[in-house]
């Protein structure tokens, strides 16, 4: 008999959506799953308004208090898609609770608060991931592959730049994410997360960094249509180092005209390089440096791996020629997460993946405050 994983879900915006939606279709796109999940319960800000979601999508729990799920015993994991202050109360609680926990991204708003939770669930030795679905699209999980085989040998130097558009137009009154005060940061917190994640996560960890922001409409209309200051980053600008040596830059922005969802990623190595654009989300292009140029260019150049909908077993549907997207990191994500719980076996990545990726962000921000000066990434032992 399956193991049945009955899940709560604590505010349902867009990614409140997100979840579910990959949640109830795992059945669809893996076959022979070995667990069954079923989201139980949902919470949001008003009774009301969890009512209707719970009407509208079949959930048996609908409230506004987060404790009638995390304290629920029916109830194994919690996935938190509420603003990034409300994660450590919400993780922390859920944790001691004894439940799994999948949170949105970045994990905390600062890095101590972050380490704590990975710690807890260490300790507890629950399965506890932080959302970064970029790295569950398929060729950047073949990037990882290529990586990990040595096919790009000792790394160099990269660029990773996250653009969307979604400040340019001052008019557009500001959301929670451009406002300090609910988000915590600001570009740097939503794009900036998942693009200094990707290069941690293909490349090592980070030594240091050296980070500019920008506000470029100092003044806006808030959430509410009325004159506003800006108080959150518009763009993030930072040069980095690894601790294996690589340099290179970063760049998170929401004030690029023409941008929809821009991520782009450039990886070069002594034996190869690597090529990513989330705008062409069936690709990844790879160049074999140890191939050398005769007339005509003989064998070198990048090659175009189509990743497309080849996703590993169990993965079945949709057809392994069909396109991929950006929905399908995060069921991928969503899969692997829930595989862990059945088998009480964790995967990255993880609470203590998420509070490196908070440091990183952390140091950047201090830097930013001291005129770019190169600023060292904390480490685990320091936040003790």
């Amino acid at each position: 008999m399956k193991k049945i994983i009955n899940i709560g879900i604590i505010g349902f915006g867009a990614m409140g959506k997100t979840h579910s939606y990959s949640i109830e279709n795992l059945k669809y796109f893996y076959s022979s799953l070995d667990f069954h999940p079923q989201i139980l319960g949902v919470c949001t800000t008003s009774a009301e308004g969890a009512s209707r979601i719970a009407n509208t999508y079949g959930f048996e729990i609908a409230t506004a208090n987060e404790n009638d799920l995390i304290y629920n015993e029916k109830i194994q994991a919690i996935h938190i898609c509420t603003p990034n202050i409300y994660h450590y109360d919400t993780a922390k609680k859920a944790l001691l609770a004894g439940k799994n926990v999948y949170c949105e991204k970045p994990l905390c708003v600062n890095a101590s608060e972050a380490y704590e939770l990975a710690h807890i669930a260490e300790e507890k030795r629950l399965v506890c991931n932080i959302v970064f679905n970029n790295r569950h699209i398929a060729p950047l999980m073949r990037a990882k592959e290529l990586v990990d085989e040595g096919r790009l040998g000792r790394i160099l130097t990269f660029s990773a730049e996250y653009h969307h558009n979604s400040c340019t137009d001052r008019e557009r009154p500001a959301g929670w994410k451009q406002n300090s005060d609910i988000c915590g940061g600001g570009v740097l917190f939503d794009l900036g997360s998942h693009v200094i994640d990707l290069i941690y996560y293909l490349c090592g960890e980070f030594e240091s960094v050296s980070g500019m922001g920008q506000i470029a409409y100092p003044t806006r209309k808030g959430q509410d249509g009325n004159e506003w200051q800006t108080n959150a980053d518009e763009a993030f600008y930072l040069t980095a180092k690894l601790k294996g040596g690589a340099i290179g830059q970063i760049c998170a922005s929401k004030i690029s005209t023409g941008a929809n969802d821009d991520l782009n990623l450039y990886i070069s190595g002594e034996k190869g390089a690597i090529k990513f654009s989330l705008m062409q989300p069936n690709y990844l292009y790879f160049y074999d440096a140890t191939k050398k140029a005769g007339p005509l260019g003989a064998d070198c150049g990048y090659t175009a791996i189509e990743c497309v909908g080849r996703y590993p077993a169990p993965a079945s549907f949709p057809a392994p020629k069909a396109p991929s997207g950006w929905l399908r990191g995060h069921v991928q994500g969503i899969y692997e997460f829930l595989a862990g719980v059945a088998t009480n076996n964790g995967v990255a990545p993880s609470f203590k993946d998420g509070a490196h990726i908070q440091a990183v962000m952390e140091a950047s921000y201090q830097s930013a405050r001291n005129d770019s000066r190169v600023t060292r990434v904390k480490y685990e032992d320091e936040f003790n």
